[in-house]
């Protein structure tokens, strides 16, 4: 019987030279049309008060300096008094307030029937973003949890985006000062995951405001336990300890669970006014999108490389953001767990 010769094993040094020499030749066969007509950009979701005007502003001017052409696109008719100058804004189609007082809406209500609203007249929005070429735009989105866990109009409308060549990443925002809470932290991270599946987009959650971090208490475990999301067994023993939440135990264990065995979900921590953070948003979601992958602008090869194979050669350790904004106790560890 005859057998085929083992395929010879290609030594490490020989394959990164084939790797680099299939991102060169992958980004030159690209046509020149196809590459044009592309649009990057961000949709900035998450729940009110999380900071989403604050970032898309903060995001505007650092993408500024870098040389990027932006336009910021207010998609939430309840936003009032914009703090950055927008080139795209629902209150031109639909306001909250006009809804709230013709239809007897609340604002959960209003919001929702703002979303169907926009989502029936698309051409609108479509007509808008047409004057805006080779630009990156960043969509400020509503916040109300409900239309990205469970509603449908947002999810339908980024996927239209899609259609018209967007390519767009979903940004996640939450404060950051959930974490000193374990119960909150969980809702958190369920939240998140249910984000996730349901708007069905290149998604980075992002703790926002870590200079706040501990403004309503301390850190049970070290920053990276909470954006890496690690081992969820250690946070609902901590809940046993609670007497309210003892009794939802068994409630608490299955959600870690699901969380866990999906193992989507993990947080890149975020301050507006540090630079270094902004970058390192900035890094996750180009990856995401694969802005890093076109030719708008000038890179070298080992960013190419790093996002290719999900490495960071350049990598900000979460110790140092942990060493800016988390205190240091000087209490022992029995006080420390009588505390918690």
């Amino acid at each position: 019987m005859l057998m085929s010769p083992p395929c010879p094993l290609i030594p490490k040094n020989v394959f990164s030279l084939y790797f680099v020499d299939f991102i060169r030749a992958s980004l030159s066969m690209t046509s020149e049309p196809e590459q044009s007509s592309l649009r990057f950009g961000q949709v900035v979701i998450g729940p009110p008060g999380s900071g989403k005007t604050t970032y898309c502003r903060a995001m505007q001017e650092f993408l500024s300096h870098l040389g990027r052409k932006v336009v910021v696109i207010n998609l939430d008719p309840a936003n009032e008094g914009l703090p950055y100058t927008c080139a795209v804004d629902i209150s031109e189609l639909v306001t909250l307030d006009d809804v709230m007082e013709g239809l007897k809406l609340g604002p959960n209500g209003g919001l929702i029937y703002c979303m169907e609203y926009l989502e029936a007249n698309l051409d609108w929005l479509e007509g808008k973003l047409k004057k805006h070429h080779n630009y990156y735009f960043l969509f400020d989105c509503p916040g109300q949890v409900e239309l990205y866990t469970h509603h449908s109009s947002v999810r339908n409308m980024f996927a239209q985006l899609s259609k018209w060549n967007f390519r767009l990443t979903a940004v996640h925002l939450v404060d950051s000062h959930y974490c000193a809470d374990p119960a909150k932290f969980i809702s958190v991270l369920c939240t998140s995951l249910s984000t996730m599946l349901q708007v069905e987009q290149p998604h980075v959650n992002v703790l926002s405001k870590m200079d706040l971090i501990e403004q309503y208490g301390k850190l049970a475990f070290n920053l990276d336990f909470y954006t890496e999301v690690m081992d969820l067994s250690y946070l609902v023993d901590h809940l046993a300890v609670d007497p309210f939440f003892k009794k939802f135990h068994g409630l608490n264990v299955k959600l870690a669970e699901v969380i866990q065995d999906y193992s989507l979900v993990s947080f890149v921590p975020l301050n507006v006014q540090d630079k270094e953070s902004m970058m390192q948003v900035l890094r996750a979601v180009d990856k995401a999108n694969g802005y890093c992958f076109g030719d708008l602008e000038e890179r070298n090869l080992q960013a190419m490389m790093s996002a290719a194979v999900g490495a960071d050669f350049q990598f900000t350790s979460t110790l140092g953001v942990q060493e800016k904004y988390v205190g240091h106790s000087k209490k022992t560890l029995e006080e420390e767990v009588m505390d918690l």
